[in-house]
Order: C-alpha cells, then sequence, then structure tokens
C-alpha cells in the first residue's frame, strides 16, 4: 500500500505543477486519477490541504493581479454558498454514483476544452444571471470533490480577463474555498488521520510552484493545456465506466 502513496506524489507533483502555470486544475487531475486506485475519502482532505498549501503562496506572490470586481461581485458569492451545499450533502450521496458523476464532469470539461482549441473557438459573454447560476454550480461541485474549477472556468469563460488576471484570481478563489474545507474536515475529523501524508507531500508542493512558474513563462501553454485534457478525457471515461469494470 504505501508504493502507492508514493505514486500519488508523482500525482501530485504533476497536478499541481499545473496549477501553477494555469491557475486550476490540481486536485481534479490528481483526484480523477487518484481514485483509481486509493479511497476517495482519504485522498480529498489530503489533496485540499496540500492545496493550501500551495495556493496560499501563489496568492501572495500574485496578488496585485487579482480582478477584485469580478472576485467580489460575481465569483465568490456563489462558490461559498455552492461550496457550503455541496458539503453538507455529500454524507447522503452513494460513493459509486459520485465517483461516476465527477468522472462525468470530467469528461465534459476536457471534451469542451479540446473542442474549443481544436476549432479555435473563443467564449462569448453570457448574462450575468447565468454566470451567477453556472459559478452556484461550481460550488456545488467544490462542496462535493473540491474540483470546482470545470464549471468556474466555464462560468467566467467570455469575460476577456487576461492569462495573468485569471491566474491570480482562480488561485485566491481556491485558497479561500479550500481553507474553509480544511477547517471542515477538521471539525468533522477526516483530516486527523491524514495528517502525515499531507505533511510527507509538501516538499513536492514546494517543487510544483518551483516547476509551474518556471513553466508558466517558457511553455506554449496551448499544447501544455492540450496534453492535460486528453489525460483528463481518458481518466474521465474510466471513471464513468469503472463501476461495470469492476463488477
Amino acid at each position: 500500500m504505501e508504493w502507492l502513496w508514493v505514486l500519488f506524489g508523482f500525482i501530485i507533483l504533476i497536478a499541481y505543477t499545473l496549477e501553477a502555470v494555469t491557475g486550476f486544475g490540481s486536485i481534479v487531475i490528481a483526484l480523477s486519477l487518484g481514485v483509481l486506485f486509493l479511497p476517495f475519502e482519504k485522498l480529498l482532505p489530503i489533496l485540499v490541504c496540500c492545496n493550501i498549501c500551495m495556493t496560499s503562496v501563489l496568492a501572495y506572490r500574485n496578488r496585485q493581479n487579482i480582478d477584485r470586481e469580478l472576485l467580489i461581485r460575481v465569483i465568490m458569492p456563489g462558490m461559498l454558498l455552492g461550496t457550503a451545499t455541496g458539503y453538507f450533502i455529500a454524507p447522503y450521496l452513494n460513493d459509486v454514483i459520485m465517483k461516476q458523476a465527477f468522472g462525468v464532469l470530467i469528461v465534459w470539461f476536457a471534451a469542451r476544452e479540446l473542442w474549443r482549441m481544436f476549432h479555435r473557438h473563443e467564449d462569448k459573454a453570457r448574462p450575468l444571471w447565468k454566470t451567477r447560476a453556472i459559478t452556484y454550480g461550481a460550488g456545488i461541485t467544490h462542496g462535493l470533490f473540491a474540483s470546482g474549477g470545470p464549471l468556474l472556468v466555464y462560468a467566467v469563460a467570455g469575460t476577456k480577463i487576461n492569462k495573468a488576471r485569471f491566474r491570480a484570481t482562480m488561485v485566491f478563489v481556491w485558497f479561500t474555498l479550500n481553507f474553509l474545507l480544511t477547517i471542515a474536515f477538521l471539525a468533522d475529523g477526516s483530516l486527523q488521520p491524514v495528517l502525515i501524508n499531507v505533511l510527507f507531500y509538501i516538499p513536492v508542493l514546494f517543487m510544483a510552484v518551483k516547476l509551474g512558474n518556471f513553466l508558466h513563462e517558457r511553455v506554449d501553454e496551448r499544447h501544455f493545456k492540450m496534453g492535460v485534457y486528453w489525460l483528463l478525457l481518458l481518466t474521465g471515461v474510466i471513471l464513468v465506466i469503472s463501476r461495470y469494470l469492476m463488477s
């Protein structure tokens, strides 16, 4: 079993490097790959706690680029309410169904992003009420899976926010929400049994931040993202059909 946690450390390095480059994706990738061989209920508190360790550094370093108007008026109200909703309904949902629902979310997001990249599609601005509704949905998925990134990226698409401001704003959102989730996991007792794992992965997070900052200015982001989306698409399909593979 120990070697699986070492393997998961390599997944964390890849996933958190992506977040350092783009501003989102760490928990989505690490969780979607990790649940193929490790328990969901153990992975989620580890990834959330690791995420606040990394995003606290990135949020502070990039604080001048945060789009405060977008953050306060649009993103945070829906994300906070949705995250609370998702967290409180999670215990009433079946684990197998949750894993498949997570897989469907991953497949939708990866397929959509690949389609956009191949067709050079630019999202148009949508009505504010629709953006807020999608943001609330993103909050629910964050409360359930700590993975609100796919829907939130979709929600803010079309706002014409530039790369640096998008990255800084997203990182601040994940730091805030995952800090609150970490307190919740401490309160319900799910974090304490895996704190040793978090400590083990902290050096990996430092490596991810260093590597991500290096790649952010030097790597073609389009090609980098395309490889990640293909990986996510494959992983999402495996999650969706995992119930049938195990039967």
